[in-house]
């Protein structure tokens, strides 16, 4: 019988890769912690996801060997963690590894007092020294012997480093209007006039960045920085880093020209990748060929999360790098194999617009990308079945591993990107009603499953376990996710079913996270194994917990005209003030909050007649503006006492639009060429 260690009896994916290791590894919990400090032993941690290519590295050199184990099993108590499954932890020791000066990735390791307390770490360490990078062994003979024999040195690196994790967010004055676009324009200088995304390599999609720069774009005018943005998406677009075969986004791609990537996908990559196609293909005068590819790559891209991503009526995690232990080998291919599933003509055809060549352009063999050639519409009714049948043939290869545990707060992000996809490619004449049934779907799994009975979320769930309690991340996209909901329902009394979901998730977040100087902890209150509880404005590859309950709570103060939400939403950005203005980077999620908080206008539709309602929504969706909120008329007695709607009717027996900012409202529209001029007037004066 193989050997089996604790993580057997884990529900991570991640953890589960590591039960046959013949390390002794424990979960994250009491009772590991408390082993450490009976045996007064130092902690090593180990953090990693099921899709990490390097992690997958590290296990087979290190953890899978017999004499790396015993020194491990001797000297350690060594904890394995699911980043994905405990981003609260993650998010700690990654902190306290940066303050060390390294970089900071994944395998994250860590070494810790008995009392979970940082003092060393690193990331990934061979088995033996190279590449400028001490062996591992030798690592961990060194900790041991330093910690038994050197305490004093120890505590001097463990009080350094907690003192860093101690320190608060930068303290600073009000926020000055007009913070977003500057920031914005800044980060715009930043980006690669050629490639498109951050100059240099390795290159990430910079989701939220690219947001910020968007939204500084419509509020300056200023077209050259749209079109930058719209170069990046056209760039990854074509690149390797996505998947030309079965659509999808890679996380990364290691190089400047988003060719090669890092081959794992992510579920809140693609979402945010479906995010921005849909707002891009909804922009007036957008190039028809450029839209057309957007638009090929926005419906492969749902096909894919739908095909190959869901678990049952909610979305699993990701797909790792690699299968049969090679990186990329799933997505990569030679002539002779594509010969072998198109014949010589075809194959002369796919090869020769995919850049599938004899040398190759990744070990030996090719990725598919167009960047050698822009969007043909000519080119695509050849290729799109070429295409379907090389994914025909790809099923039968060997899969990569997927990690089908499901997350609330990606969820959210994937739910909110359906919604949205699912209504602007209805205004544009393509039925998808498909999406929004999928989006619809994922959101009752994590509200009625993941719900943990007290009002609030678990964070995650696989094969009937739920892990809890849950995240300020969870409960700040549902809420979004609910909003995103509301604001594309076709039925009234739809919208006002998840805006009240929405308000249940927002007062859970202030019962359950609430940070004394304003904004959330990542971590619930509840929680009780953690040396500190998170508190950062930072985002990461989605934005930051904070940003997106600010976005959401200043949505969900005008859809509902509660000035609760106007409250908590200026708190979040009072508490971070100091931090905003010197780290853009950092905070551009906050900063795109900022955005919608300034310049956020209702548009109300009153209308008996849904093809007539389209038309507002077409001309407001054509602007591609995120601060643009959506809300069919509501019964005035669902409404919240004051709220701006009240008395809102249809004009004349046309379908009337009102256009509503803190609490004023247009006079009544009924005709779609007023409605710019009634924006623009209100965006110049503050108020309409």
């Amino acid at each position: 019988m193989a050997h089996e260690n604790r993580l057997a009896k884990a529900a991570s994916p991640y953890l589960l890769q590591h039960a046959a290791n013949p390390v002794d590894w424990w979960e994250w919990g009491d009772d590991a912690l408390q082993h450490a400090r009976q045996h007064d032993k130092p902690i090593l941690l180990s953090v990693g996801y099921a899709a990490c290519h390097w992690c997958h590295v590290m296990a087979h050199e290190s953890f899978e060997d017999e004499a790396t184990a015993a020194v491990m099993n001797d000297r350690f108590v060594n904890i394995k963690v699911d980043r994905e499954e405990r981003p609260d932890i993650d998010q700690i020791y990654m902190a306290a590894l940066h303050a060390t000066g390294e970089q900071g990735g994944w395998p994250l390791t860590m070494f810790l007092t008995s009392a979970a307390e940082p003092f060393f770490g690193g990331t990934y360490f061979p088995k033996t020294a190279r590449w400028g990078r001490p062996g591992f062994v030798d690592v961990l003979e060194a900790i041991s012997a330093t910690y038994h024999s050197d305490r004093s040195r120890i505590d001097t690196n463990r009080k350094n480093l907690m003192h860093h994790l101690a320190q608060g967010p930068r303290s600073g004055e009000i926020l000055h209007p007009g913070l977003a676009v500057l920031a914005g324009e800044r980060l715009a200088g930043l980006l690669d006039s050629e490639n498109g995304g951050i100059r240099g390599a390795p290159k990430f999609p910079q989701a939220p960045v690219m947001d910020l720069v968007w939204r500084a774009a419509l509020r300056s005018g200023q077209t050259d920085m749209l079109a930058r943005c719209i170069h990046t998406l056209e760039r990854m677009s074509n690149g390797g880093i996505y998947d030309h075969v079965g659509g999808g986004l890679a996380r990364y791609s290691v190089d400047e020209r988003w060719l090669v990537p890092h081959f794992e996908k992510m579920l809140y990559d693609n979402a945010q990748y479906v995010a921005h196609l849909s707002r891009a293909i909804s922009l007036d005068h957008l190039d028809a060929a450029l839209g057309g590819m957007f638009r090929r790559r926005l419906d492969d891209t749902v096909g894919w999360m739908i095909r190959e991503m869901l678990n049952g009526e909610a979305f699993a995690a990701s797909l790792d790098a690699d299968s049969e232990g090679v990186e990329g080998k799933f997505y990569v291919w030679t002539p002779d194999e594509v010969a072998a599933v198109l014949g010589p003509e075809d194959c002369a055809t796919f090869i020769h617009a995919y850049d599938i060549t004899s040398t190759g352009n990744f070990e030996g063999a090719s990725i598919p990308n167009r960047l050698a050639g822009g969007p043909d519409p000519a080119d695509e009714e050849k290729l799109a079945p070429l295409r379907a049948r090389l994914l025909a043939a790809r099923e039968t290869r060997v899969r990569p591993g997927r990690d089908d545990k499901i997350l609330a707060d990606w969820n959210g992000h994937a739910i909110a990107a359906l919604a949205q996809a699912a209504h602007l490619s209805k205004l544009h004449g393509v039925s998808r009603e498909s999406w929004r049934g999928h989006a619809v779907a994922a959101y009752t799994f994590v509200m009625q499953t993941m719900h943990d009975g007290r009002g609030a979320l678990a964070h995650a769930w696989r094969d009937g376990r739920l892990t809890r309690p849950g995240f300020a991340s969870d409960h700040a996209c549902m809420m979004r996710a609910a909003l995103s909901l509301a604001e594309t329902a076709s039925e009234a009394s739809e919208s006002l079913a998840y805006l009240r979901d929405a308000e249940h998730l927002a007062d859970a977040l202030e019962r359950d996270f609430l940070h004394e100087g304003g904004g959330y902890y990542l971590s619930s209150v509840a929680a009780d194994d953690l040396i500190l509880r998170p508190y950062s404005p930072l985002d990461e590859a989605v934005p930051n917990a904070n940003a997106i309950a600010a976005e959401a709570l200043a949505r969900l103060w005008h859809l509902t005209g509660d000035d609760r939400y106007r409250v908590r939403c200026d708190a979040i950005l009072g508490a971070f003030a100091g931090e905003i203005p010197v780290n853009a980077f950092g905070t551009a999620g906050l900063l795109s909050a900022i955005d919608t908080r300034e310049n956020a206008v209702l548009a109300v539709i009153v209308s008996p007649d849904g093809a007539a309602a389209a038309e507002f929504d077409r001309t407001l969706s054509g602007r591609g503006d995120p601060a643009l909120l959506r809300l069919l008329g509501v019964p005035e007695q669902e409404l919240a006492a004051g709220h701006p709607l009240h008395g809102k009717a249809v004009k004349d027996g046309k379908p009337t639009l009102y256009l509503c900012r803190e609490g004023t409202c247009s006079a009544p529209i009924t005709d779609p060429a007023d409605i710019d001029p009634a924006l623009d007037a209100l965006r110049s004066s503050g108020r309409i």
